[in-house]
C-alpha cells in the first residue's frame, strides 16, 4: 500500500492556523504525539485523519498531499551529479528516505547547492566581463518562468482543458484555421484583424490595439505563426483571469517575470489550441517524433512541434520526456523547457562538442547525437536550425537552432537515433561549459575550471594550454 507522508504541509497547516500540536491534536481527535510524528514524516497519515483534516481546516487534497516528491527528487539527483560528488553519491533509495523523514533537511540542502551554482556562475560572469563589480547577478525573469514551469513538469491539466473546448466541438480543417480564427475573433471578442506592411510596422511582428479592437500582424509572419499569434491574443483575452490564478501560484513577484510568464503560459494554450493533446501524441508515437512530419501535419513549425512535445506528461498518458533548448549563434539560450533532469537545459549549452552548434553548418537538417555527461549520465540530443522571422533585408541573420533531447533509454522510441543505434555509436563526451566541466584532457577546453582543477605541469604540454 502507497503510504503518505505530509509532514512538512501539516506543520505549516499547523503555523497557518497559530495553534499548537496538542492544539491540533485536539482538533482532530488525535495525541499530540501523533501529530509530532507526522509533522517529523515518522508516521504516514491515514486516510480518516485526512479526511478530519480536510473537514477541520478546510482545505483540499492538493493542499495539504500535494506530491512534488518527483520533482524534489530529480532536483536532488542533478545536484548530486555535480562533480563536487564524484565519490560516494547517496543511491536511490537514500535519496527517497532522505525525503520522507528529512523533508527540510533536502530542501536546504538544495537551497545550500544553488547559492553554490550562483555564486560559480558570478564568477564566471565578473571574469568573462572583466569588471570588479560585486554586485549579485539577479535571476533573469526567464530563469523563474523556467522554475516555475518545471516544478509543474511543464504540464498544465487547466490549460489543456481550456484548449480543448476552444472551438467549440467543431473540427476546424487545417487549411481552414486561419480564416476560422479570424471569424472567431471577430463574432466572439469583436477583434478585428490586420495584416501589416513591414514598412508600417517595422519593429513588432504582432501588437493587439485594445482600444481600437484590433490585431495587426506583419507581414514577416509566415503562414503558421500568423495562426499561433490569433490563437495567443485569443487566449489572452478569454483567459485573463485563469491565467491570474496560474501567476499567483508561481511565486514570481518580478512584474518582468510575472508579465513573461503571462506570455508563456499563452503560448502553452496556443500551442494546446492547435495541437490537440491526444491526437498530437499519437501521432507522435506513430512517426517516432518526426517533428518535420509534425508540424506539417498540425500546420505549426517545427519549433511549435519540437516544443509542443516537452509539455506531454499528462499521468497516464506521458510521451517521452524532452528538454528543449533554442540557442543563438554565440551560444546563448533564448528558450528552454524541460521534462527531464538533464541539467544541461538547465545552465548552459555552450559545450562546442554539443552538435547544437554544427546545426548551423547544415541549415534544416537534423542532427542526431548520443552524448554523455562528466556523471556518465548519457541522453540522446538532436537538433535543427530554424529561421526567424526577418523585418528587412538589412536585418541580419536571425537563424537559431533547436536541440531536443531526452535520456538515452528512451532513444528506440525516436526515429531520429536510428542510425546511431544500428552503428553503435559511442556517446561523445560533454560538459556545460569549460569553467564547470572536469574533463582536463578536453582538446575543446577554452577556459581553466573554476573548481576541481589543478595546477598545470610547466614540464608537460598537454592537449590545451590549460592540461598539462
Amino acid at each position: 500500500m502507497l503510504k503518505t507522508f505530509i509532514g512538512p504541509r501539516l506543520r505549516r497547516l499547523r503555523q497557518e492556523h497559530g495553534q499548537t500540536q496538542s492544539q491540533m491534536a485536539r482538533a482532530l481527535g488525535i495525541s499530540t504525539s501523533y501529530v509530532n510524528l507526522l509533522e517529523k514524516n515518522e508516521r504516514s497519515v491515514s486516510v480518516p485523519v485526512l479526511l478530519k483534516i480536510f473537514e477541520t481546516y478546510g482545505v483540499e487534497w492538493r493542499d495539504i498531499a500535494e506530491d512534488d516528491d518527483t520533482a524534489t527528487l530529480a532536483d536532488l539527483r542533478a545536484a548530486l551529479h555535480d562533480n563536487l560528488f564524484d565519490s560516494d553519491r547517496p543511491d536511490l533509495p537514500q535519496l527517497r528516505a532522505a525525503q520522507i523523514h528529512s523533508p527540510d533537511l533536502v530542501a536546504s540542502f538544495l537551497t545550500l547547492h544553488r547559492a553554490y551554482q550562483a555564486a560559480t556562475d558570478q564568477l564566471m560572469s565578473l571574469a568573462t566581463s572583466g569588471t570588479d563589480e560585486g554586485d549579485v547577478l539577479p535571476s533573469s525573469p526567464e530563469a523563474a518562468v523556467h522554475n516555475f514551469f518545471r516544478r509543474n513538469h511543464n504540464h498544465f491539466a487547466v490549460l489543456e482543458s481550456v484548449a480543448a473546448e476552444f472551438w467549440g466541438g467543431k473540427v476546424i480543417p487545417a487549411d481552414d484555421t486561419y480564416s476560422a480564427l479570424k471569424g472567431l475573433l471577430r463574432d466572439r471578442l469583436g477583434l478585428h484583424v490586420r495584416l501589416v506592411t513591414t514598412a508600417d510596422m517595422p519593429d513588432t511582428l504582432r501588437e493587439y490595439d485594445e482600444a481600437a479592437r484590433e490585431v495587426r500582424l506583419s507581414e514577416a509572419l509566415d503562414h503558421p505563426n500568423r495562426v499561433f499569434q490569433l490563437v495567443h491574443v485569443a487566449g489572452l483575452i478569454e483567459h485573463a483571469e485563469l491565467l491570474d490564478k496560474l501567476l499567483s501560484q508561481s511565486r514570481i513577484t518580478d512584474p518582468h517575470g510575472l508579465a513573461r510568464c503571462r506570455v508563456e503560459l499563452t503560448n502553452y494554450f496556443a500551442a494546446a489550441v492547435l495541437m490537440p493533446y491526444g491526437a498530437f501524441l499519437s501521432e507522435a508515437l506513430a512517426s517516432k517524433y518526426d517533428f518535420t512530419h509534425l508540424s506539417t501535419r498540425f500546420g505549426v513549425s517545427f519549433e511549435q512541434a519540437c516544443h509542443r512535445a516537452t509539455t506531454l506528461q499528462r499521468a497516464g498518458a506521458q510521451g517521452v520526456p524532452f528538454f528543449f533548448v533554442r540557442m543563438d549563434k554565440a551560444g546563448n539560450v533564448t528558450k528552454r523547457f524541460n521534462a527531464t533532469d538533464f541539467h544541461l537545459a538547465e545552465y548552459g549549452g555552450a559545450c562546442p562538442r554539443l552538435d547544437v552548434h554544427t546545426s548551423f553548418r547544415t541549415p534544416g537538417q537534423i542532427v542526431p547525437q548520443f552524448v554523455e555527461m562528466p556523471d556518465r549520465s548519457q541522453f540522446f540530443v538532436f537538433s535543427c536550425s530554424v529561421d526567424r522571422p526577418s523585418l528587412s533585408r538589412h536585418a541580419t541573420d536571425v537563424r537559431l537552432a533547436v536541440a531536443m533531447g531526452c535520456d538515452v533509454e528512451h532513444a528506440a522510441q525516436i526515429g531520429y537515433a536510428e542510425s546511431l543505434r544500428a552503428s553503435k555509436t559511442r556517446p561523445v563526451p560533454i560538459g556545460i561549459n569549460c569553467r564547470t566541466c572536469p574533463r582536463v584532457g578536453c582538446d575543446q577546453r577554452a577556459h581553466n575550471a573554476v573548481v576541481l582543477s589543478k595546477p598545470v605541469d610547466a614540464r608537460r604540454r598537454g592537449a590545451t594550454r590549460y592540461a598539462s
